[in-house]
């Protein structure tokens, strides 16, 4: 019994991915459930899981396809059965020559030292005969000039194709010999430069990741749909400092997990949102669409690009709650691991820039959301207080939005209640 690999349904929009690698090769056994491919899409990377155990006898896509939702992987077959990708390992691949149609083929007579040349008789199709030297094949009887007879039939394709010189790489085989996956390390890691005409030194020409065109992609079409517009304040983190000082080690005991910022943040932006709705809307066509529900956005800076998951029902969970999903969700996207459903719902987003050290920032908009609050590094400035020059702890904020329907007013509003809120974090508890 055999079973297809297909690509699965990937989310809301999402109608293709590219093969990012394969986890098990040809021919290797694996269990029902087993992630076997690595999928990535415009948003994150999954992972497709073996339908049955048994044996990946087929690989239809290789590592680099763009794929539809529903087209052929590969396939698993129970009992095992005829493998029809080539393995990477080339020590696996038996030496095979192809013998076209009328022509020569070079045998070794056992009784003689010299060897013979017989013509094959024109077949239907070519012949796939074992080329076995049971004596060594003098100079004059080498090869054809240009194909090497230690590599592999897939070396020698990828060579071909990639105008590889085979004698400037080391390989990893038995004997120096060069293997399939030295060739697609090497073109992983060190692409060729660019063969356009060099005048200010050496180049390199890498394709972006899918994540990093989507994030392009949707970065450009903000700008050039929503009316941005940016509003900045400044805050004095000076309570919210002392009251996480005071209450770290009772807070970290009971319920495990450090009191950060961000629950802070989380919590003034909700109280804000509730109170100015059409930072928490969205456009649609002539539509606007107010949401009564408040999913936070937060972006994580990752190894391959700003993936922005979302805090979900953030008005519900407690300051406790906000901080441990928040290091649940971060460590899922550093690890690769978020899924479709983390990604999507938010309806207004913060960036921490300040862990960065970002002094100041203009955020841009998470389409389709309609506000995205902007954090910065926390720098002691001299500011005025009742007539006197103090010291203090400031963080400048921005707040960037869709002119379209937030209107100045509002927006310069809104961050004020956020300064407000976190210049006296107590209101957070009395819900004012």
């Amino acid at each position: 019994m055999s079973e297809k690999i297909v690509v699965p349904v990937l989310g809301e929009s999402i109608t293709e991915a590219t093969v990012a690698k394969w986890l098990k090769n040809a021919g290797d056994t694996v269990e029902a459930d087993e992630p076997i491919v690595e999928l990535e899409t415009d948003k994150v990377n999954l992972e497709v899981p073996s339908p049955i155990s048994g044996v990946l006898t087929e690989i239809n896509s290789q590592d680099g396809s763009v794929v539809e939702v529903g087209a052929l992987l590969g396939s698993v077959s129970a009992e095992g059965g005829k493998v029809k990708s080539v393995p990477k390992n080339s020590e696996e691949i038996k030496k095979e020559e192809i013998v076209p149609a009328e022509s020569n083929v070079i045998k070794l007579d056992a009784n003689k030292k010299e060897p013979k040349v017989f013509v094959e008789k024109e077949t239907e199709k070519p012949k796939v005969k074992p080329l076995v030297l049971t004596e060594e094949v003098k100079p004059d009887v080498a090869p054809k000039r240009g194909v090497n007879p230690t590599l592999s039939p897939a070396v020698r394709k990828i060579v071909t194709e990639n105008n590889i010189d085979i004698n400037s790489i080391q390989g990893s085989g038995k004997d120096g010999r060069v293997l399939k996956g030295d060739l697609i390390s090497l073109m992983g890691a060190n692409p060729k430069p660019s063969e356009r005409k060099i005048q200010y030194g050496e180049e390199e020409r890498i394709k972006m990741t899918r994540l990093r065109q989507t994030i392009a992609k949707r970065l450009k079409q903000a700008q050039e749909n929503a009316a941005l517009l940016t509003t900045f304040n400044e805050v004095d983190m000076s309570s919210v400092m002392e009251m996480r000082k005071e209450n770290q080690e009772d807070f970290q005991s009971r319920y495990g997990i450090k009191l950060g910022f961000m629950s802070f943040f989380v919590k003034a932006c909700v109280v804000a949102l509730k109170n100015f709705p059409a930072v928490n809307a969205e456009i649609d066509g002539d539509e606007i669409i107010y949401k009564n529900y408040y999913n936070i956005s937060f972006a994580v800076g990752t190894d391959k690009g700003l993936v922005v998951p979302v805090l979900r029902n953030s008005d519900e969970l407690s300051f406790a709650d906000i901080e441990k999903n928040i290091k649940e969700i971060s460590e899922k996207a550093r690890d690769g691991k978020l899924t479709i459903e983390d990604l999507q719902g938010g309806t207004f987003t913060i960036s921490n820039g300040g862990v960065y050290g970002s002094m100041l920032s203009t955020p841009i908009l998470n389409l389709p959301q309609s506000g995205v609050l902007g954090m910065h590094n926390i720098v002691e400035r001299p500011v005025v207080v009742d007539g006197e020059i103090k010291i203090r702890p400031i963080m400048y904020l921005a707040l960037s939005y869709d002119h379209r329907i937030i209107d100045g007013k509002e927006s310069v509003s809104f961050l004020k209640m956020i300064k407000e809120n976190l210049e006296d974090p107590r209101r957070l508890f009395l819900d004012i």
